[in-house]
C-alpha cells in the first residue's frame, strides 16, 4: 500500500509553507546584508570538507510529485586500495533537525569506516534537511521520495568517485528512529539489495495504526523473509518502562517482528538493558551484527546475488529474552524466537541484552603517520571493528607525556574518542589526532610515539618514531 495521494498533498502542502517560511527569512536577511545567501539553512551548512576519499552531492527539494519535500545531502567514504566496491553501509539518523544535523558527520566516524573497509565497502551517511517542525514522513518512508533520491546519489557519487559500481552493489542498512523506518522501507521495497539491516528505536508499519494515520503501511515481499533484520530497542522504550514519549516504540517492534517472524523471516530482537531513545551503546553490537552477516551474504564473485543464510541453523532465545540455544536445543515456539546467525554472535548478543559490555580481545591497530611539525605531533589511526577507539596516549621515549581525548563527555555510551551525537555520529567539528608538545618536553632530541586505546581498555603497540618534518618552538 503506498501513501494516499490525498494525504501525501496534504503533508507537502504543510511541508511547503513552512519551507516558505523560512527561505523568506533567509532572502531578507541577504537582502538586508547586500550579499546572496545559498539554499541551504542552518543547521545544515555547516559540514566538513569533503576532500578524497570522501565525496559528497547535495541535491535541491523537489518540485515535481512524488518527489523528496527536503533538500538532502550524501556523504561518502571510500576506502583506500580498494579497486571495485563489494557494498555500501548506510548510516541512516532519525527525525528532527538534531538527528539530521548528526548525519553531516556520519561517513566521518573512524568505527564504522572500520566496518566498511574489512569488506571492501563505502560507507554513506545521508541528511536530510527536514525542518524542527515538519513531518517526518516525508523522507523516513522512502515512497516519499527519498528511496529516489538514494538511487540517484548512488550514482552521481559513484561517477564522482571513480566507482561506477556504486549503482549496483548491496546495502547493509543501519537506521535510528525514523532512519530505523526507512531502512525498514528500503528492505521491503528493495529486499534483493538489501544484505542485512539493523533497526534501532524504529520500525516500519505492516498494517495501518489508527491511532497514526500520517504513517502508511507496508506491504511484505516473501523475498523480504531472507533478510537478516535485528530491532533494537531501549528498554525504557516500552519494554520494562511502560509510559513516557517512547513507550510506543516497543509495542511498534513487537508487531512489526511478530509478523516477520511468523512468516519465517531472520530476524531478531535485541533490548537494550540501559537506555530510552537515545542510541547508548549498540554499535559494539550492531557493527558486530552487520559485520557477521556481510561476511556470509555478499556475494563471492562480482554481479552474483546476495548468499542466502540457512536460517534452520542459527541459535534462537525468547523474545524479548537474556539466554541463547543452538536451534536444535531450543525448546519454545521458533514463529516467535529471536533468530541470530551463529554461536559466535549469539554469545555477544547475550553480552550485550545483559548489560551492553560487548567482549573484545584484540588490541587495537597501531597509529601511523606519525610526524613532528614545530611542536605539535600528528598521526593517523584505524579504529578497530570490534570496539572503536577512545583515546590516544603520547610518549617521550618511555615517559608518558599526554594523553589526547574527547573535550566531550559522551552522555549516551562508553567514552569514544570522536564523541557521540545522539544519532551515533561524530561531534563537529571533528576531533583531531594531534597533540601539542608541553613547555617541558625537548623535541629536538627525544623519540616520539603514540599508543591508541580502544573503547574496552585495550592498548596497541607504540607507533614508530615520529617523522621530524620541523621541530622545536619558534618564538
Amino acid at each position: 500500500m503506498v501513501p494516499s495521494k490525498k494525504m501525501s498533498v496534504l503533508l507537502r502542502f504543510q511541508c511547503w509553507v513552512r519551507l516558505l517560511s523560512r527561505c523568506l527569512a533567509v532572502v531578507l536577511l541577504s537582502h538586508a546584508l547586500g550579499s546572496v545567501v545559498t539554499a541551504q539553512i542552518q543547521p545544515y551548512d555547516q559540514y566538513p570538507e569533503a576532500d578524497a576519499p570522501y565525496f559528497r552531492v547535495r541535491y535541491e527539494p523537489s518540485q515535481q510529485e512524488g518527489g523528496l519535500a527536503f533538500g538532502v545531502n550524501y556523504t561518502i567514504w571510500i576506502p583506500s586500495k580498494v579497486d571495485s566496491l563489494r557494498g555500501v553501509i548506510v548510516h541512516q539518523h532519525g527525525c528532527g533537525e538534531g538527528s539530521c544535523k548528526s548525519g553531516l558527520s556520519g561517513a566521518y566516524d573512524l568505527h564504522w569506516q572500520a566496518l566498511a573497509e574489512k569488506h571492501q565497502c563505502a560507507l554513506l551517511a545521508p541528511a536530510y534537511e527536514q525542518p524542527g517542525d515538519a513531518n517526518c514522513q516525508l523522507w523516513c518512508d522512502p515512497r516519499n521520495g527519498s528511496s529516489a533520491a538514494f538511487h540517484r546519489a548512488l550514482v552521481d557519487l559513484g561517477e564522482k568517485s571513480g566507482h561506477p559500481e556504486l549503482a549496483e552493489v548491496p546495502w547493509a542498512l543501519w537506521g535510528h528512529s525514523g532512519g530505523g523506518h526507512w531502512a525498514g522501507g528500503m528492505v521491503l521495497l528493495h529486499p534483493e539489495k538489501v544484505a542485512a539491516a539493523w533497526l534501532r528505536s524504529g520500525v516500519p508499519l505492516l498494517e495501518a495504526n489508527p491511532d497514526r494515520p500520517t504513517i502508511q503501511p507496508h506491504q511484505l515481499p516473501e523475498s523480504a523473509l531472507k533478510i537478516p533484520i535485528m530491532c533494537n530497542p531501549g528498554t525504557k522504550e516500552g519494554v520494562t518502562v511502560k509510559e513516557g514519549r517512547f513507550a510506543r516504540v516497543w509495542p511498534a517492534n513487537q508487531k512489526f517482528f511478530n509478523r516477520i517472524r511468523k512468516d519465517g523471516g531472520l530476524i531478531g530482537v535485541a533490548v537494550d538493558p540501559l537506555t530510552s531513545h537515545e542510541c547508548g551503546n549498540q554499535r559494539y553490537l550492531a557493527i558486530r551484527w552487520l559485520d557477521a552477516c556481510l561476511k556470509s551474504r555478499l556475494p563471492e564473485k562480482k554481479g552474483e546475488p546476495l548468499r542466502d543464510l540457512d536460517g534452520q541453523n542459527g541459535w534462537l532465545s525468547s523474545t524479548p529474552g537474556f539466554k541463547a540455544v543452538s536451534a536444535k536445543d531450543f525448546l519454545g515456539d521458533q514463529q516467535a524466537s529471536t533468530w541470530l546467525p551463529n554461536e559466535e554472535f549469539a554469545k555477544l548478543w547475550m553480552q550485550y541484552v545483559s548489560d551492553t559490555q560487548v567482549e573484545d580481545l584484540t588490541p587495537p591497530p597501531i597509529p601511523h603517520e606519525v610526524k613532528l611539525t614545530g611542536v605539535t605531533l600528528s598521526w593517523s589511526a584505524k579504529a578497530d571493528v570490534e570496539s572503536g577507539i577512545e583515546r590516544f596516549l603520547v610518549y617521550q621515549g618511555d615517559e608518558k607525556i599526554g594523553e589526547v581525548v574527547s573535550e566531550t563527555m559522551n552522555r549516551f555510551g562508553r567514552a569514544i574518542f570522536q564523541g557521540l551525537l545522539y544519532s551515533d555520529t561524530p561531534t563537529l567539528p571533528l576531533n583531531q589526532m594531534e597533540f601539542v608538545l608541553p613547555v617541558s618536553a625537548d623535541s629536538k632530541i627525544a623519540e616520539y610515539r603514540v599508543v591508541t586505546v580502544n573503547t574496552v581498555g585495550l592498548h596497541s603497540a607504540k607507533s614508530a618514531p615520529a617523522e621530524i618534518a620541523s621541530a622545536g618552538r619558534t618564538e
